[in-house]
């Protein structure tokens, strides 16, 4: 599902919501969403709506940070066993550090 430029710009409760997500739950469950949605001050709606939403953002960043580290992982190796040449740069950099450094 794509917004457009001006459906991003509404604040949510004026989007129109056009999908539906179904569940059952147990009666003890409903019951302890409904009290700590009453704790909030929300609707119990607005209260699962919001933790599922802030519990998928955290699932989804986490795996994303192992998809990242396991190709950051596996470039750093790759850098470790196949080094480039230095470069015109880096063989400048050496010999001011050397000179500087009397080496």
């Amino acid at each position: 599902m794509y917004t457009t430029a001006n459906e991003s710009r509404k604040p949510i409760r004026e989007r129109a919501k056009s999908e539906r997500l179904e569940t059952r739950v147990t009666k003890e469950q409903k019951e302890l969403f409904q009290r700590a949605a009453d704790i909030q001050g929300r609707s119990l709606t607005d209260f699962v709506i919001s933790s599922v939403a802030e519990a998928a953002k955290q699932a989804v960043q986490e795996h994303d940070i192992v998809i990242l580290s396991a190709r950051d992982r596996a470039v750093f190796v790759e850098a470790l066993l196949n080094p480039p040449e230095p470069s015109n740069k880096l063989r400048a950099a050496a010999r001011r550090y050397k000179q500087k450094m009397g080496v």
